[in-house]
C-alpha cells in the first residue's frame, strides 16, 4: 500500500472511528512521525512478526498467475482458480462479511419449502382487476356493435379506450364513453 500523503510505501496503518464512520489511513514512517503517531511498540514483536509473514505471503502472490493480494484488493479480481486457495485466509473474512456472516452460498429457496406463506392478495386490488376485466369485455361488445352499425367514429374512440385500459402500466380511470357520442 502507498502512503496517503506522499505515495511512498505505507508502513503505518491507522483505523479510527469518527461519528460512527470508520476512517482508514495508510502512512509511511516519516509522515506518521510528522503527524505524531507513535511507531509500533517493540513488545508487539511476535504479533508484528506474524503480520509480516502474512504480508510476505500476500506479496508473494499466486504461483500460477502471479496475482498478489494487493492487486486483488486494488482491482477486486482474482487471477485464477488457484488464487482462492492461496488467499483463502485473507478471503474468508471478506466473504463472510459480504454474505452477512455466512460463508456458503445457499441460493434461492422456494417459498413452499421454507413454510413461509405466500403474500396475500389485496382485496381492493382484486376487485379493481375484476372491474377492469368487466369493463374491457363491455367495451369489446360496444366496439363490435359500433362497427356493425357503421358508427366508425365511436368505434375509433372505443378502440382507443380499449388500448388505454389494456396497457398494464396505466391504472384505469372511470370515463363516460357516451359523452358526446349518443347522437
Amino acid at each position: 500500500m502507498k502512503c496517503d500523503r506522499c505515495d511512498k510505501s505505507a508502513t503505518v496503518h491507522e483505523l479510527t472511528q469518527v461519528n460512527g464512520v470508520k476512517v482508514e489511513r495508510h502512512l509511511c514512517e516519516q509522515c506518521a512521525k510528522e503527524l505524531g503517531l507513535a511507531p509500533p511498540v517493540p513488545a508487539a514483536g511476535p504479533i508484528l512478526g506474524m503480520q509480516v509473514s502474512i504480508t510476505t505471503a500476500r506479496a508473494a502472490g499466486c504461483p500460477t498467475c502471479r496475482t498478489t493480494f494487493a492487486e486483488f484488493k486494488q482491482h477486486g479480481l482474482l487471477g485464477c482458480a488457484d488464487c482462492y486457495k492461496v488467499f483463502e485466509a485473507q478471503l474468508a473474512p471478506l466473504l463472510a462479511r459480504a454474505h452477512q456472516g455466512g460463508d456458503r452460498h445457499r441460493g434461492k429457496v422456494p417459498r413452499r419449502l421454507t413454510g413461509a406463506p405466500a403474500p396475500a392478495a389485496d382485496p381492493a386490488v382484486l376487485a379493481e382487476l375484476a372491474e377492469r376485466a368487466r369493463r374491457l369485455a363491455a367495451l369489446r361488445n360496444e366496439l363490435d356493435g359500433a362497427v356493425k352499425s357503421e358508427q366508425y367514429e365511436r368505434a375509433a374512440r372505443l378502440r382507443d379506450e380499449l388500448k388505454r385500459l389494456s396497457t398494464p402500466t396505466q391504472r384505469p380511470e372511470p370515463r363516460d364513453l357516451d359523452q358526446g357520442l349518443g347522437e
